[in-house]
């Protein structure tokens, strides 16, 4: 199949363009600069230079693919306080895609969670996304919905949760978490991940949801002490107040998923074996930057 990947030079995007390629697939990325232009040359992928704001552009690499995988996203607006409307963006140029392969029975891959069936308060803005791309599967769209585990760990890792967290350790003395620590975050490694996602590309059913966790939920405590240990200071439990303020730029300390993956490696017959996350943490890469 021809491929169009969006997000094809990031941090999971450009673990999962190899993986397509070696599948036997004709890969295009989208690139938004010269340097990203390089990174997907250099895969052995055809460069599609434009960006996702310009929806006409969008349409057009869409009519050329027989699939999508569409990892792109505007992250710089969530810290910008942007969330919400950036998630309104994304809708845009999911229609823009499905759009052009609905009746056809083409591919969509995007980022999600599972279908929402009620918005009106929900906390993730994303979450919209998902509802879109999801709605679609009933308009001859082979619609995937791949959830990525929110600690997506390898060395390519520069911007994600343990990245972050690392960060916040350091300048603060204190590797915190909040209360007995017990809330988890699922993990999966970056070349475990992306092999999911090419994966689905060829196996995954119209409508189904496939996760990239290799392990279901670590706890934050677990998490806290690993750090800690390297960089030679104390895991500290703290309350919800102190945690808000201690972590205000970092309010995903308060997260607890967790993402089983008995159905996905049975359905895509997907078997991880990369490091986990602990094991990555004791390479010391994180504590090396």
């Amino acid at each position: 199949m021809r491929v169009f990947v969006t997000g094809a030079s990031g941090h999971i995007g450009s673990a999962v363009v190899p993986e397509l390629i070696h599948a036997g697939h004709e890969v295009a990325g989208l690139a938004r600069s010269d340097e990203a232009a390089a990174t997907v040359k250099a895969m052995g992928a055809e460069v599609r230079r434009g960006n996702l704001t310009d929806l006409d552009f969008v349409r057009e690499a869409a009519r050329d693919a027989d699939a999508v995988v569409h990892l792109g996203f505007q992250h710089e607006g969530i810290a910008q306080g942007r969330f919400a409307e950036v998630a309104a963006q994304d809708v845009e140029v999911v229609d823009a895609i499905c759009g052009e392969f609905a009746g056809t029975g083409k591919a969509f891959l995007g980022i999600g969670l599972g279908r929402v069936e009620d918005l009106s308060n929900h906390p993730n803005p994303r979450a919209k996304v998902s509802l879109a791309i999801h709605g679609y599967s009933e308009r001859d769209v082979r619609t995937v919905l791949v959830a990525v585990p929110v600690v997506t760990h390898s060395e390519r890792d520069r911007t994600g949760f343990i990245p972050q967290y690392v960060r916040i350790a350091r300048q603060t003395g204190v590797a915190g978490y909040v209360g007995e620590g017990a809330n988890t975050w699922p993990a999966g490694h970056t070349l475990d991940v992306a092999r999911v996602w090419a994966l689905a590309v060829d196996k995954a059913p119209a409508g189904s949801l496939v996760t990239g966790a290799t392990e279901a939920g670590v706890p934050v405590r677990t998490i806290a002490e690993a750090v800690a240990r390297h960089l030679g200071i104390e895991a500290v439990s703290m309350s919800a107040q102190q945690a808000a303020e201690h972590f205000k730029a970092f309010p995903f300390i308060f997260g607890d998923v967790t993402m089983p993956n008995e159905a996905t490696r049975e359905l895509l017959g997907w078997e991880p074996v990369h490091p986990t996350l602990l094991a990555d943490l004791d390479a010391g890469f994180y504590f090396s930057r």
